[in-house]
């Protein structure tokens, strides 16, 4: 079991209540005898904290646990950049869902954190997604996503016209408003909006989801999680869609960009409290009701 010492931590920023919950936190850690290390943009309006602060890069090298209050798409952000450190990543939530940060900020908080530092917990793997955007057969951009790699018109209302191969094989050429190509965790996500499955975490595949397909015969489809997913933006539409990774990097494209999607080479390792369960958090966080029969 591992032992958690230098722990650091990522708030979303804009927040008092985030604020609240990182005070409680770190005051706790401190007391007890824990190294506690804020990231540099909470600490800026956290002024007084008397701290060490470090960039989140520094964070994943130094820190034996990271601890992310804030909402899903604060680890989202985190998990991006400590992937490559094996970093361990704790969420407490502080938003509105909370399908990764499954924490709650109540009274059983601190209780819920020490359990953790004490080795109660259990940890799992979350694969990433790399998404390459080729012009003219040299890259422009890249970027990585957990949840998933969205293509859409952004501020166009125009259909998307493309074409799309998986391993090399040729699927299909669509139109329609985009397409979603969410991992296992995205699932939950704006995947699930656009009518794609929900998956196991534990599942190692990817879903691609069209989104308002001009044909009734698209359906998303589930694919290998080892496979390479390229999409090409047809050449003579005209039409400059983007890319949106975790919706939160976006990549502006032109007609003719060629974009590769492929499983990211390091992995996020996710913590949970002793017990979780993804099919409780899904029947109530999506309101599945558990007593149809009383």
């Amino acid at each position: 079991m591992e032992e958690f010492r230098n722990i650091g931590i990522i708030g979303r920023l804009n927040s008092n209540k985030v604020i609240e919950t990182i005070k409680r936190l770190t005051r706790y850690l401190t007391e007890e005898g824990y190294h506690a290390i804020l990231d540099d943009r909470i600490a800026e309006v956290m002024p007084g904290h008397g701290m060490q602060i470090s960039n989140v890069n520094l964070l994943g090298e130094i820190c034996d646990l990271v601890i992310v209050v804030g909402g899903d798409g604060s680890l989202l952000g985190a998990a991006r950049a400590l992937a490559k450190y094996k970093t361990p990543v704790l969420g407490i939530n502080r938003g509105n869902l909370g399908f990764l940060t499954d924490i709650t900020p109540d009274d059983t908080m601190l209780d819920a954190v020490q359990a953790v530092l004490d080795g109660e917990y259990v940890s799992e793997m979350r694969f990433l997604l790399d998404a390459e955007i080729k012009r003219d057969g040299n890259p422009i951009a890249t970027a990585a996503a957990l949840n998933d790699v969205v293509l859409h018109p952004g501020k166009s209302t125009r259909m998307i016209a493309f074409d799309l191969w998986i391993e090399g094989q040729y699927v299909y050429r669509q139109r329609s408003d985009g397409l979603i190509v969410s991992t296992p965790t995205g699932s939950t996500a704006y995947s699930l909006s656009g009518g794609g499955p929900i998956m196991h975490p534990k599942l190692d595949a990817l879903v691609l989801v069209p989104m308002f397909p001009h044909t009734l015969s698209s359906r998303p489809i589930v694919v290998d999680g080892k496979s390479e997913i390229k999409i090409v933006i047809d050449a003579e539409q005209g039409l400059y869609p983007t890319i949106s990774c975790d919706g939160q990097t976006h990549i502006p494209c032109a007609p003719g960009d060629a974009i590769t999607i492929r499983k990211k080479a390091h992995k996020l390792k996710l913590i949970h409290p002793q017990g979780h369960n993804f099919y409780e958090i899904c029947r109530t966080k999506l309101g599945w009701s558990s007593n149809l029969g009383e």
